[in-house]
Formats: C-alpha cells, structure tokens, sequence
C-alpha cells in the first residue's frame, strides 16, 4: 500500500506483510537472571582453578587470601566488561542498552574498589604489625619492575571508571573520549593479565595460567569482532544518504536507502542503530540513533536533532553520502512488551524512536487505544506534527502536544506534562494491560516515570531507553536496577570470602 503522511511524503507500506528481511533476526538471546548465574559461574573460575592447586602454590596468611581472591574474581570480572558494551545482542537483546549500560558503569566501580585493595590487603599484615615496614612494601610493590603491568593497569583502570563518570563535565570530544576509553581499557586487561600471568601466585603455570591466557584470546576475538569484522561489514554492506529534510529548529531526518546489492537488512520498530558517514565508516567513530520507521517501508529513516560535534554537521551531509549501518539493537519494541494499548511519550529529539512505532502501528493499522504525548520547549522544536494528527484516520489514536513556552499560533497546551496530563493520557485504559514507551532528555524521563507510577501504571509497563548516561536524578526503575546490579556486585564479593574461607 502506499500512503501519504500529512506533509504530503510518500510513504511507501506493504500493510499487514513485511518485505523479505521485514522482522529483525533474533540471535540466543538469555533472559536477566541466566545472564547474571552465568557472569558470576565466568568470575569463579579462576579462584575454584586455584583452589584446585593451591597445594602447589606458596602459603596464603589471611589478609593475603582476600587480597589474592579480590584480585581473581575482580580480573575476571574487568574482562567481562568488554562484552557488556551494549554491541552484542547475546548479551544485551533481553535486558535492553538502558540496563547493560548500567550494569557497565556500576560494576566498573566494584571492579576499580576491588582491583585498589588488592595489593593493600597484601601489605595489610605488615603494616599492622610495623607501619613503617608496611609503607615499604607497598612501595616496593608500586615501583617494582616485576610488578609495573599490575600498576599500569590499575591507573589505566582508574582514569576509565573516572573518566567515564565525568564524561559529561569533560572538554573532549565525544570521539576523543571514545578513543581514549578503548585505549585505556585495552591498557587495563592486556596489562591485568599480564601481571597476572608473570606475577600472580597462581598464574605462572598450571590451569589458572591457562585460564588467563583463554581469557586473553577472548578479548583479542572480542575486540576483532568489535573494529575488524564490524568495520568491514560497514564496507561490504552500503548504503547511501538518499535526502536530509529540516523538520523542526536544529533537527533532521535522514532518509538511507540500501545500495543496489546490499543483503537485507531486517529491524523492528523502536530500535536503534550505530551510524558512520563517508571515509569515517569505522566503528570508534559511529553514534547511536534510533531507527524512525516502519520495517514495511524500504530503509531506514532517522530523526537527528543537533546536540553535538557530529549532529552538528548532519544537515549539510549531501544526498549520495556513502553511510554505515551497524546494528539493529534495543528491546524498545511492541512485541517485546504485549498490552492491549499503547502510551507514546516523547521529549525534544526523543521523537526519534516514538515515531518509528507510531509509524509502523499506523502502516499495520493497529486496532489498539494509542495515546501519543509529546513535549518540547518552544513550539518551533516539534517536528512532524501533521502527520502525527494525520495517522487519527488510520488509528484509534489521541494527541497531547505540550510546549514549556507559547508563541504566535500556538495551539497546543503549555506548560509540562504533570501528573494531570499523564492521568487524563491513560483515562479509560486498564493501566495492567498498557505499556507506555517513552524517550526524551534525562530529567524528563526520569520526572515523567515516576508519575505515571503514581497514576497507576506498574513499573514493568513504562518501558525507556538513553542514550546519555551521565550522573544525576534517578527513577524509581533505575534505583531498582541498581539494586540489582548491587545484588551481582555482593555475589562477586561473596566469591572472594568463599575462596577466603576454602583456601
């Protein structure tokens, strides 16, 4: 079928059938819990290997013990780290970038706390017994050749976690900062590894020595996949800038179409993408935006508001620009969230995502209740509304516009969406069986959350996805994920008292 948005675009859907590719291929993907039960079965193999021969190995005091477990388990763990990046779908297609990022960022720092303990603990004894003696020795311990790669990586480990922390704050770059997190976190495992190989007690030789270099090659095959096979793929599967239109003050949408050729590329609505332009398709140089489209329309839309270094410059991006395509990722979609209706909230650029399931509920002529909200500071911010209002004819579908500012034609509500708005939004709907989507700046997401739980919809039916991830106000959802991911840090800690008390 081919139809017209109100702005008078063709938009071209295959109603009800996808075209061949049309739904996004699902790799294994394991549920939270198994994914947790399997980190932590990862990071206790290297203390059950040592326990095994711990008879071959020099005799450990108590305080040496949790140093050497801390320093197993947390090794372990840091290896982990790269694949818990949010690029691979194995890991992340059941959790959704939102919480694989969290649990990046919070473990980082139970990794860093650990890895400084690690040698304190070692001289623990020592200084208890002779202060002066005890600052020596973690002397000789940080200046030592025989053990500089250990030093080398906990600095390296440091400035990652920290400098992660303040990225936002940071006068970089976000391609600078992206460089120099890959540099120094590959500075962080190869050193890791090596200090744990050349001057672990357990690592010269034996199962865990093994163990360590199996870690080793997993992290090259890792970082391989990462900006070798990635990067080629950017190459071997083009495609092409087809048309940068203005839609609203400082935001664009990008029309990319597949080059003549090109295998199919299969997604589902709400999904996200890492994008590269021209000579800069590597994958160190991508950004994420979320896909603006329906699966039935051929390509790939998206919406890009400019809030950067690169957003900056995608409106001057000419038609025929070749483009990287790396993905589909994100679990914000209808079909991993079943309800009877659907609540589309979206907040400045955060329209991105929420059109691409407006627009593919409106292209298979959904029958569920659809309630869009969507809120920006000036009117001149709002893109696409004609064809917001438009898809009223296709759906059953009500619109709520909120501008924090008024102006001259104005004819919207002014003002913020409260607590009032979000309850009028799901009046009439049964808030057990409604999901609301939503996607916009930080404070608003974290603000607007927390409401629609005090209206009455269950934490697992507002469902939210970022892409920035600096510090600052938190939901309710996210202090429970955090207190999940405290729940994983405590198992990692309680690895290190069981290899402290079977040693």
């Amino acid at each position: 079928m081919d139809t017209q948005d109100a702005a008078g675009r063709p938009r071209d859907f295959d109603a009800g059938e996808a075209p061949a590719g049309g739904s996004a291929h699902r790799s294994a993907r394991l549920p939270g819990p198994a994914l947790a039960a399997l980190y932590l079965a990862f990071c206790a193999v290297a203390p059950a290997l040592a326990l095994a021969t711990i008879g071959d190995a020099a005799p450990l005091g108590g305080w040496e013990t949790v140093a050497t477990g801390l320093g197993l388990v947390a090794l372990a763990a840091m290896a982990v780290q790269l694949v818990t990046s949010g690029r691979f779908d194995a890991v992340s297609g059941r959790l959704g970038i939102d919480r694989i990022m969290a649990f990046h960022k919070l473990i980082a720092w139970w990794i860093l706390l650990a890895l400084v303990a690690h040698p304190l603990l070692y001289v623990l004894p020592t200084w208890l017994a002779d202060p002066a003696l005890g600052r020596e020795r973690l002397v000789a311990y940080l200046t030592a050749p025989h053990y500089r790669s250990g030093v080398v990586a906990l600095a390296a480990l440091a400035l990652l976690v920290v400098g992660g922390a303040l990225r936002e704050r940071l006068p970089w770059r976000y391609e600078s900062w992206r460089g120099s997190h890959l540099v120094l976190a590959l500075v962080a495992v190869g050193g890791g590894l090596h200090h744990a190989i050349t001057a672990g007690r357990f690592g010269a030789a034996g199962p865990v020595n093994l163990f360590w270099w199996a870690v080793a090659l997993g992290a090259i095959a890792v970082i391989g996949v990462l900006y070798g096979w990635r990067w080629a793929a950017l190459h071997r599967r083009p495609w092409r800038l087809a048309s940068v239109t203005r839609e609203a003050d400082r935001m664009w949408e990008l029309d990319i179409q597949p080059a003549p050729g090109s295998p199919p590329f299969s997604y589902r609505a709400g999904q996200f993408v890492w994008m590269t332009e021209g000579t800069r398709r590597f994958p160190l140089l991508d950004h994420p935006f979320s896909i603006a489209d329906s699966p039935l329309r051929p390509g790939l839309s998206l919406l890009v508001k400019e809030a950067g270094d690169f957003t900056s410059r995608v409106g001057a991006l000419a038609p025929g620009t070749a483009i990287g395509i790396d993905g589909p990722y994100g679990v914000f979609t209808l079909d991993a969230h079943p309800c009877d209706a659907v609540v589309l909230i979206a907040g400045g650029a955060g329209i991105g995502p929420i059109m691409g399931l407006l627009r593919d509920l409106a292209a298979r002529r959904d029958p569920r209740p659809i309630r869009i909200a969507y809120a920006a500071g000036r009117p001149e911010n709002f893109a696409r509304l004609d064809e917001i209002r438009g898809y009223a004819s296709l759906l059953d579908l009500e619109v709520v516009l909120v501008s924090e500012t008024s102006a001259d034609g104005w004819d919207g509500a002014v003002g913020r969406l409260d607590r009032e708005r979000l309850a009028a939004l799901l009046r009439g709907l049964d808030p057990a069986r409604t999901v609301a989507f939503m996607c916009g700046p930080g404070p608003m997401v974290t603000g607007v959350s927390d409401t629609l739980l005090d209206v009455g919809l269950p934490m697992r039916n507002v469902v939210y996805e970022r892409f920035d991830y600096g510090s600052g106000a938190r939901s309710r959802q996210d202090r429970r994920r955090s207190l999940v991911i405290v729940a994983v840090g405590a198992g990692l800690a309680a690895l290190v008292g069981l290899f402290a008390l079977a040693a």
